[in-house]
């Protein structure tokens, strides 16, 4: 049937890509970035690791989670298609649209950061720096518009790339003279400097070590291709733990690096700490080095973005609750309708000047779907214990407990420190119901009314 075919995607993805995605999908700027601002924040060396070590320990027993939900129901589209299986299509769509909105303004941002490096490399492009932007994600677009096969192989060669360039400043980090122990006093107004679980305290610590949290995040990448994998419910749980455990043990390593290069002071006013340890490495071309890897980051981001968004649309779409179209598969295996709709809206975000706003908003969203996937693992638990689950939770329900509750206290905080964003999700999530509703009163001119358990059914089968 032609219509069958339309909505097939091709099994052509195997574990090194899965990895090299959840690689790629989380080591962004941050990495390159954060340790300045947790030096600053708390003021001491071995804080600063063993926030790193925290923040590493809560992604992997997010990924033990998801890696069960991604087994059981290998199915592309991400937290979506967990969502609606436990919650049903109501809480799934608005699930689905949080989620997509979220890659949208993600590629935003990473699009504008990517400009704002390009011009770091070559000044003449700073004079324009929103149509740059708006041409590399077009470049991009027109790339995966090619197939899937030219997505993966940009997904292995960047993620390559960053990773063999940022080890080459650890060995160099590690190469130069240590930093002396001192007994200096801490920064000041860092948590080392403030009295023991003091309010001042927790303000300092609360949003350094969410900033921890945000700067590991897109572990997951690899479930949004999860029926482009060979064999997922081998492949999926691997990729996940995986590539969780290799960015875990690069933020370690890089972080350990720098506060061996560089003294605390120095790190706490850092901007860029990783391009102050590559001077130490390279003293004349360290901060090119690191301003190429920077730009990678960035590039890296937006290409798994345009993997992953265009299959929450995929999934939508074939499931009845946006248009068909955009649920249509090229021969190459790219879902160009929903393709096109993501670059089309992340560029009209980008034109639109929103840049500071799409960031701060991006810093609440994620944090919703955490907490949907990790509660979606209890519900399924309990409603269908006799499912298959070719993998299984490590430690559940406590660690999927630990997790859960992080993630609803987190997304607290966030609301908490910045209002408008929380204000503006807020208005995001409630957008849904009148689509919900439209949509679904509309859907049967269209393909006819799919039901919950006919979709439930439709699951179990594949």
């Amino acid at each position: 049937m032609a219509h069958q075919d339309a909505h097939s995607l091709r099994r052509i993805l195997g574990l090194g890509f899965g990895l090299a995605i959840a690689f790629g999908g989380t080591v962004g700027v941050g990495i390159l970035r954060l340790p300045g601002t947790l030096a600053s924040a708390l003021g001491d060396s071995r804080l600063v690791v063993l926030f790193w070590i925290a923040g590493g320990v809560y992604a992997l027993l997010g990924a033990v989670a998801v890696a069960e939900l991604a087994a059981m129901l290998p199915q592309a589209g991400g937290f979506y298609v967990y969502a609606r299986r436990a919650f049903g299509n109501r809480i799934g769509f608005t699930i689905g649209w949080n989620d997509w909105i979220n890659y949208s303004a993600t590629l935003t941002y990473s699009s504008m950061t990517a400009a704002t490096f390009f011009a770091a490399l070559w000044p003449p492009a700073a004079t324009y720096p929103q149509s740059v932007a708006v041409a590399i994600l077009a470049a991009f677009t027109c790339m995966h518009w090619v197939g899937l096969r030219m997505g993966s192989t940009l997904t292995n060669l960047i993620s390559v790339s960053i990773g063999l360039m940022l080890l080459f400043v650890v060995v160099g980090c590690f190469l130069v003279t240590p930093v002396a122990a001192s007994n200096a006093s801490p920064v000041a107004g860092s948590a080392a400097s403030l009295p023991l679980l003091s309010m001042a305290m927790l303000a300092a610590v609360v949003p350094a070590l969410r900033a921890v949290l945000l700067s590991y995040d897109g572990w997951y990448a690899p479930i949004y291709l999860a029926e482009e994998s060979t064999d997922p419910t081998r492949t999926l749980p691997r990729a996940i733990l995986g590539g969780t455990l290799l960015v875990v043990a690069l933020f370690m390593i890089f972080n350990v690096a720098l506060v061996h290069a560089l003294p605390m002071r120095v790190l706490a006013a850092s901007e860029l700490p990783a391009a102050d340890a590559a001077r130490l490495v390279l003293p004349r071309g360290g901060a090119g080095l690191v301003t190429l890897i920077s730009l990678l980051t960035v590039l890296s981001l937006i290409n798994a973005n345009l993997l992953m968004a265009p299959r929450i649309l995929l999934a939508i779409g074939r499931d009845g609750f946006v248009t068909s179209r955009a649920a249509m598969v090229s021969a190459g295996g790219t879902p160009r309708f929903a393709l096109a709709v993501t670059s089309t809206v992340s560029a009209a975000l980008i034109l639109s000047g929103t840049f500071a706003q799409t960031v701060a908003l991006v810093a609440v969203l994620f944090l919703i779907n955490y907490v949907a996937a990790y509660a979606a693992l209890f519900v399924l638990r309990h409603r269908e214990p006799a499912t298959s689950r070719p993998y299984r939770a490590l430690g559940f329900p406590a660690t999927t407990g630990i997790v859960l509750l992080g993630a609803v206290l987190f997304l607290i905080a966030a609301v908490a420190e910045d209002r408008r964003s929380g204000i503006v999700a807020a208005l995001l999530l409630a957008a849904s119901v009148p689509v919900y509703e439209w949509v679904t009163r509309c859907r049967s001119v269209y393909a006819g009314k799919p039901s919950l358990e006919g979709a439930i059914e439709r699951d179990k089968r594949a």
